[in-house]
């Protein structure tokens, strides 16, 4: 009876083509997949049963191998996001009853990056590829992610309406959204009509679907340009900022940005204090005292 009632053996590996099967229509798929194949280098012959919370925390990333870059704890985080995943599964599946607990890594608070108009220039005139020129114009003018931008197809656009639809696949959310165009992301498009060789509005001049931006202009765009410390997503930022000093209320920013709260657009609200001016003097206190010198 005792035989009958034990679980199949499965090993780590096979919870990660659990996870794989898991993650086969989601957007992070290309990050499952990479994960999935370091864990199953580092642990994947070991059985569920007899796998431990030191296992897991001791195979944890720590280091880039190629570079030996440190990695953050955000993405040590994400590595160890992915193997719980695929653990968890392997319970649901009932192959194990207990699931191992690894604490997360406390992260930074997320950075807020941006450039002025000006060093937006030169970034632009900096770069060498013209489609990188277009992607990085696009990001400043929408606020649009670079998935979204590179994922863009032309029956997404509706010129009449001025939006771009961002499918639920793409959007960072899972969930589908309408993207505002500004009159110059329109004539940007426009112009992008000149090289519309495939479905895709972005590509770099082969038609094919882009994963990434070019790096390596992006970079050295950088370098040139004197900009330090600056990613390709704090081009979404920068734009937010942009908005928000000119005055742009959060709630019509949290919409034109997709965000799904606004605690998410909170972040950008300390660089426009001018509502705050017509209340500060609604307290008033005068004295006599003088100060000691």
């Amino acid at each position: 009876m005792e035989q009958l009632n034990k679980k199949p053996e499965k090993t780590v590996e096979q919870a990660l083509i659990l996870l794989l099967k898991d993650a086969e229509h989601k957007k992070d798929k290309l990050t499952k997949i990479q994960h999935a194949k370091y864990w199953r280098d580092e642990i994947g012959n070991k059985l569920l049963s007899s796998l431990t919370s030191e296992d897991i925390q001791n195979a944890i990333p720590t280091h880039v191998v190629r570079t030996g870059k440190i990695l953050s704890p955000a993405t040590q985080n994400r590595y160890r996001s992915s193997i719980m995943r695929a653990i968890n599964l392997a319970k649901q599946a009932g192959w194990i009853d207990v699931v191992p607990y690894i604490a997360k890594n406390s992260e930074p608070k997320k950075r807020i990056r941006w450039i002025t108009e000006k060093e937006a220039e030169r970034l632009l005139d900096s770069l060498n590829l013209n489609w990188m020129k277009d992607v990085c114009q696009f990001a400043l003018l929408t606020g649009a992610r670079m998935t979204e931008i590179l994922s863009m197809t032309w029956d997404k656009i509706n010129f009449a309406n001025k939006m771009a639809i961002v499918t639920g696949d793409i959007a960072k959310s899972g969930r589908g959204r309408s993207l505002p165009l500004s009159d110059d992301a329109i004539n940007l498009i426009k112009e992008r009509m000149k090289y519309q060789v495939s479905p895709y509005v972005f590509h770099s001049g082969t038609g094919k679907l882009r994963d990434d931006i070019s790096r390596r202009d992006f970079k050295r765009a950088l370098q040139r340009a004197n900009i330090k410390n600056f990613r390709f997503h704090d081009l979404r930022h920068t734009w937010a900022s942009w908005h928000i000093q000119r005055g742009t209320p959060l709630m019509v920013l949290k919409e034109l940005g997709g965000w799904e709260t606004i605690e998410m657009v909170q972040k950008y609200a300390h660089l426009n204090a001018d509502h705050l001016l017509s209340y500060v003097n609604q307290v008033k206190f005068s004295s006599n005292t003088r100060l000691a010198r």
